[in-house]
């Protein structure tokens, strides 16, 4: 295949090839057999990796507007590859923006070649598994740096990682991130689970057995909250909230090219691209520091919207969207996606209580 053109700007030209070649390739990346190498490698052909970081570390230096408008493009295209994206530049950006120099000189020009995969295991700090009483992933500290001892519970792509950005946990509750290379003895990578979607995100746990780390690979920490330190993604938040509505966005496009052969859809096919395009408005104005944006609002709005332009698609689809392999039946599973990924309380008792009745 062709190589694609940097995309320097979410307007450009290479940024429809780019696309259009994911969107091609969507509907190959099925099972946890199915990594999505060459959508990663387009990826980093067009330069995506570059988008989030400034120039100083070797990127273009999008604002938060126009990364959000890339990332609603590639959700739009290929979830799957989409999602991975979010977590190599989740790592990326920890790596980026840590106070230590030493884990940018080992690994961000290969990581944002597309040269090496890297990815982050902290979801133990946020919202998974966070209630538990002992530290899934324990740090102690050494003479020469650290222990690690447990596991990460949700690591995307973790069978083909170069490098793990990690959270651990300290006896005394501080915490540190570490960039983690793979081949540091007693790092056990799991091969994927099989999920309703984006198995072929290949996301499983990681497990640690007395892996030695020094302080080199120190990100930050130890601290308590590490994770209000430095850069990184956005989980929970808008992000999260942008790959939904490129996935609705798909799904509205398909419902507004069937309704031009089927005049009874044009009236549902309307109304769902109105108001995808308002909270497009609302989460463009939000990731402008717009004070009267609320993420979670969006977000819950976001889920909704999903849900029901990806039914409202499967529905004009008939049958043959119902057969596998079909983009509409895909759409629908990985919809579902975003009810469980980082999704905030608030929001699912919301949701909850609208699917039972109750005001």
């Amino acid at each position: 295949m062709s190589t694609i053109p940097e995309v320097t700007s979410p307007n450009d030209h290479a940024m429809d090839l780019l696309c259009e070649r994911l969107s091609g390739l969507s509907n190959q990346w099925k099972k946890t057999s199915d990594w999505p190498a060459e959508s990663l490698s387009a990826c980093s052909q067009a330069g995506v990796y570059k988008w989030f970081l400034p120039t100083e570390s070797g990127g273009f230096g999008w604002n938060e507007v126009d990364q959000v408008r890339g990332y609603l493009r590639l959700s739009q295209s290929d979830l799957t590859t989409t999602f991975v994206v979010t977590q190599l530049m989740g790592a990326v950006r920890r790596i980026a923006g840590s106070e230590n120099p030493e884990p940018a000189s080992a690994w961000l020009d290969s990581l944002i070649a597309g040269e090496a995969f890297g990815t982050v295991g902290i979801s133990h700090l946020t919202t998974s598994r966070r209630h538990l009483a002992n530290p899934v992933l324990l740090a102690t500290q050494t003479a020469n740096g650290f222990t690690l001892e447990g596991m990460s519970p949700w690591v995307t792509g973790v069978p083909h990682a170069d490098v793990y950005v990690v959270g651990a946990t300290m006896g005394d509750g501080r915490e540190l991130l570490a960039a983690v290379p793979r081949a540091l003895d007693g790092i056990t990578p799991f091969p994927g689970f099989d999920l309703m979607a984006l198995s072929a995100s290949c996301t499983d746990r990681l497990e640690f057995a007395n892996v030695q780390i020094d302080e080199s690979m120190l990100i930050a920490g130890p601290i308590e909250n590490v994770m209000r330190t430095g850069t990184g993604g956005r989980t929970g938040g808008l992000q999260t909230s942008t790959l939904a509505i490129g996935l609705s966005r798909a799904a509205v496009e398909f419902l507004k090219q069937e309704s031009n052969q089927r005049s009874d859809l044009k009236e549902a096919a309307e109304e769902l691209d109105a108001m995808i395009c308002q909270l497009e408005e609302e989460l463009l104005r939000a990731a402008g520091g717009d004070a009267g944006c609320d993420a979670a609002d969006i977000r819950g709005r976001a889920n909704r919207i999903v849900l029901r332009s990806t039914q409202a698609a499967l529905t004009a689809a008939k049958g043959a969207g119902y057969v596998d392999g079909h983009p509409v039946g895909r759409w629908c599973r990985e919809a579902m996606f975003f009810l469980v990924w980082s999704c905030p309380q608030p929001v699912a008792q919301a949701y909850l209580c609208e699917l039972a009745g109750i005001t």
